[in-house]
């Protein structure tokens, strides 16, 4: 097989990144309408070949993905090769998502003054603030309530009061704080994986920044969910640092972006609980159970009351799970269910699927306790065993999203990126990033894509597996791993 240096693969996946975002500005998730004429849709012939454009970019950005994972190359290598393949979608029209759109009907939402969380960006005056902006939102979302916390809704509202709600720089507002959030991943995954050394920092960044499911779907599609990973992951820095309040104050925060953030506390809670040892095990067990809660939970009704949103994000969080998406295994199996049972019996479908994705998230929650337990045990170390019980949520989830991927993935990096994890999460990676069109549509044949490329992928880490017997396994934890802190750098 064919291979060049890491040097020839930043080439290779600049000008992937280069090709997928040119094909964006015929075949991206344009606005309906765009007053500056800038981002306008074009006819069925460009924009198909915009589209063929925009997959040949992809698999040029993955080739050269997993060839620079091997290449080797040093830790600043890799940050210059990050900022190579995310430059060609700063100025690109948004990619995969519509969600851009919702998110700026819903700043302007706050703006006015309406219920984020009692309707949806349709109630915005047409012609006013966010207008453009709710007339592009996709589909079902017209109507939807925001599921999402007020510290985003807040940026949201400064984005659309800075450009006045105007598309264009609406969109690129939103790619800012995105490109904030990457530079904070970066940051804490370079922080998390220090102990594992250079080669460890550099995988580090190769799977959880350098990912092209990352670069797609929050440079180019804007997802908030980069907001809440980096947000979180910085809260684990502080709290391995001895620092859980800050820590848990930061995941606070993450939370009041996108709820699944919320996870990471139990696990700070682990971390505060090993780092006591020689306390009473009454003392650390409520110490970790209930200190980052109570901090994170100050945290968000604080900031719940500054934003003046109001606290019905309380009762949007379900808002997802009623919308079905084909990766959501809870959700397929539910409607296969549902389905045969309605043929054999005659019964309403929808109470069956309802049931399945319910017992579907109630064993998420076991997993989770469990990898939580055994964390406390010893083993896993409580960052790595984070990482796993975010993947089992995504698994186990009623709506699942591409993206949502990366909120384990990222974690992960930093603990086993060379493990077994790391290397089913790459695979997966390079898989998912073919599933939606650059329209925001998802296609059979981004399926079918997405199942060739995966199944290529699994070849390779195979393959690779076969000729380094050595990296099969997860490495064991390191002693930096393994709070407790240095007496000096205990709670506080």
């Amino acid at each position: 097989m064919w291979a060049m240096s890491a040097v020839g693969y930043r080439r290779l996946g600049a000008a992937g990144s280069a090709a997928a975002a040119a094909g964006g500005w015929a075949a991206g998730t344009l606005p309906t309408r765009d007053p500056w004429g800038i981002w306008m849709p074009h006819g069925p012939g460009v924009t198909v070949a915009a589209t063929v454009l925009v997959y040949l970019g992809l698999t040029l950005l993955v080739v050269a993905w997993w060839g620079y994972g091997r290449a080797g190359s040093s830790v600043r290598h890799t940050l210059v090769t990050l900022g190579w393949w995310a430059a060609p979608m700063l100025l690109a029209p948004p990619l995969f998502s519509a969600d851009v759109y919702s998110y700026i009907a819903q700043g302007a939402m706050v703006l006015e003054g309406h219920d984020v969380y009692g309707a949806g960006p349709s109630v915005l005056d047409p012609g006013g603030v966010g207008g453009d902006a709710a007339a592009s939102v996709g589909g079902h979302w017209t109507d939807t309530p925001a599921p999402y916390g007020p510290v985003f809704l807040v940026l949201a509202q400064a984005v659309t009061l800075a450009t006045g709600g105007t598309i264009v720089p609406a969109v690129l507002g939103m790619r800012l704080i995105a490109v904030a959030a990457l530079a904070l991943i970066v940051w804490a995954l370079r922080r998390l994986a220090r102990d594992r050394g250079e080669d460890g920092e550099r995988g580090a960044l190769w799977l959880g920044a350098l990912n092209p499911l990352l670069l797609m779907h929050v440079v180019g599609g804007m997802h908030n969910d980069g907001l809440m990973i980096a947000l979180m992951l910085a809260g684990v820095v502080l709290a391995r640092r001895g620092r859980w309040v800050a820590g848990s104050a930061l995941v606070g925060l993450a939370m009041m972006v996108k709820s699944p953030a919320a996870v990471a506390l139990l696990f700070i809670g682990v971390i505060v609980g090993r780092a006591a040892a020689g306390r009473p095990a009454v003392h650390r067990v409520v110490k970790g159970l209930v200190g980052p809660g109570l901090v994170a939970g100050a945290v968000a009704a604080g900031a719940t009351l500054l934003a003046g949103t109001g606290f019905g994000w309380l009762r949007t969080q379900s808002v997802a799970g009623t919308i079905h998406t084909a990766l959501s295994v809870t959700s397929d199996l539910g409607l296969l269910l549902g389905e045969l049972l309605h043929a054999l019996l005659g019964t309403d479908p929808d109470p069956v699927k309802t049931a399945v994705q319910r017992l579907g998230l109630a064993a998420a929650l076991a997993v989770i306790a469990y990898l939580a337990w055994r964390s406390a045990r010893g083993r896993p170390s409580p960052v790595h065993a984070l990482g796993l019980a975010l993947v089992a949520l995504v698994v186990l989830s009623p709506m699942v999203q591409p993206w949502y991927l990366l909120w384990g993935t990222t974690v992960v990096a930093a603990t086993a990126w060379d493990g077994r994890a790391g290397r089913v999460l790459a695979v997966l990676s390079a898989a998912l990033v073919y599933e939606t069109a650059p329209s925001g549509a998802t296609p059979w044949y981004g399926f079918a894509l997405a199942a060739v490329v995966g199944a290529a992928a699994t070849v390779l880490v195979r393959r690779s597996a076969t000729a380094r017997p050595d990296r099969t396994r997860v490495p064991a934890p390191r002693r930096a791993e393994r709070e407790p802190q240095p007496e000096s750098d205990r709670l506080r």
